[in-house]
């Protein structure tokens, strides 16, 4: 389901007959098959590879050389089950990476996801076990906590100039003793089986039809944007993607939403979990690419000055890009904790000590979200999170030590930040920002 960056084709000539979709030509002329539009295709795909860009055809390229080889070593990993499991096990990851891909956007970091995510599991956990606060007012408090904790970040950042990494840095270790504290010397605190967090990663829509839904609900909304982003781009005289292209994207990318329902169906139907990341990642994407203020996030991350001559408030962008941050990393931590069905010092060390950090960082940046700002989608995080998932789950079940997951994901993210550094040092050699 990864979508388009958008921007002119490569072959940046003017829109024109051939970038209409398929017309009749005059006499003597051949009229344009699909055939031309996926070899228009293939070499705007080399065309931007040669000039550096990763899109995710290499993302997708290389998580389909991961599932076979974890599928040669287990012919587990690509059973309903596992795929399932992955589906479900991507989300609070993913939310937390959502997050990052806003700071990043904005050529900012925040190193206190982790800390954030275990603070607002534990929050949830001693309000509504040790003190008997209603579930769902226990879970706008815990996500209301990570707002104010980006709230705090940004403010120490945007306001008083402190940098993003020395701020989120100390938070890092604020919010990991802070959560620590609350969760004080009793130990695990065991959240409800059967309650609203706990549902959150347990429950499955059993009716093969909610499944099926969404990929038909996906596909087409994907074509109807695409139509719409082209003939704004025609209108505008802009360059843009032929009719055919359009529709071979939508046709592969329905095959790929069918098959993911159809694999999930032959389980336990559509997990509710991956159900609310994607509205996540749709209600992302929109206000990013859609809204007035998105824009302003990508003139930012573009340059300080002169988003600034532009007139854009640029305190109050970065103040909110944290507050946008801590809010799903509480998200996300609600999430986590719905997996384990508890909160406990161990998960929170764990979560503090940089490992959920690490992973949403991989999956925004292997996605293609650039760690210099101004490019990249939340669209982005789900193939990056899916690569890491799959991994972690490969690895998971050969029995594979924890530190050689370690050493292979920290591998990978340095291969994908160096590819973005290439990417950009390409891009400067052609004259391009």
């Amino acid at each position: 389901m990864a979508v388009s960056r958008g921007g002119p084709r490569r072959d940046g000539g003017p829109a024109g007959p051939g970038s209409a979709g398929p017309v009749t030509a005059g006499r003597g002329q051949r009229t344009r098959g699909w055939q031309d539009t996926l070899r228009e295709y293939a070499v705007d795909v080399r065309g931007s590879v040669r000039d550096g860009e990763r899109g995710p055809l290499l993302v997708i390229a290389g998580l389909i050389v991961i599932w076979i080889v974890f599928q040669v070593l287990d012919d587990k990993f690509l059973s309903p089950r596992n795929l399932s499991n992955l589906s479900v096990d991507i989300v609070g990851t993913g939310l937390v990476a959502v997050g990052i891909v806003f700071v990043l956007l904005i050529r900012e970091i925040d190193l206190s996801v982790g800390s954030v995510s275990g603070l607002a599991g534990a929050a949830f956990a001693v309000l509504n076990v040790n003190h008997g606060v209603p579930e769902w007012l226990a879970v706008i408090v815990a996500v209301a906590a990570g707002t104010a904790v980006g709230a705090f970040h940004g403010f120490f950042h945007a306001r008083l100039g402190v940098p993003a990494f020395v701020v989120t840095l100390a938070g890092l270790l604020i919010w990991n003793g802070l959560t620590l504290y609350l969760l004080g010397a009793s130990g695990t605190i065991n959240i409800d089986e059967e309650g609203l967090v706990a549902s959150l990663t347990s429950r499955h829509f059993g009716n093969h039809l909610a499944a099926y839904a969404v990929a038909a609900l996906g596909t087409a909304g994907y074509v109807l944007a695409a139509r719409r982003r082209r003939n704004r781009h025609r209108a505008a005289g802009m360059p843009n993607r032929s009719e055919g292209e359009i529709w071979m994207r939508t046709g592969l990318l329905a095959v790929l939403a069918f098959a993911a329902a159809s694999t999930l169906n032959r389980f336990q139907g559509l997990p509710l979990a991956l159900l609310i990341f994607l509205v996540v990642l749709v209600v992302s994407d929109y206000v990013l690419r859609r809204t007035r203020y998105g824009r302003r996030v990508y003139a930012l991350g573009g340059g300080v000055e002169a988003a600034r001559r532009a007139g854009i408030g640029v305190e109050r962008v970065r103040v909110a890009m944290f507050m946008v941050s801590g809010t799903l990393a509480a998200v996300g931590g609600l999430f986590v904790a719905s997996g384990l069905t508890s909160a406990s010092p161990t998960t929170a060390r764990a979560a503090g000590s940089g490992m959920l950090l690490i992973n949403a960082i991989a999956a925004a940046v292997i996605g293609g979200t650039s760690l210099f700002g101004g490019r990249g989608s939340p669209w982005s995080v789900l193939l990056g999170v899916v690569v890491i998932q799959s991994i972690a789950s490969g690895m998971g079940l050969l029995g594979i030590e924890d530190a050689v997951q370690f050493m292979i994901t920290g591998g990978v993210l340095l291969a994908a930040v160096a590819a973005d550094a290439l990417s950009r040092r390409a891009q400067a050699r052609r004259g391009r920002p």
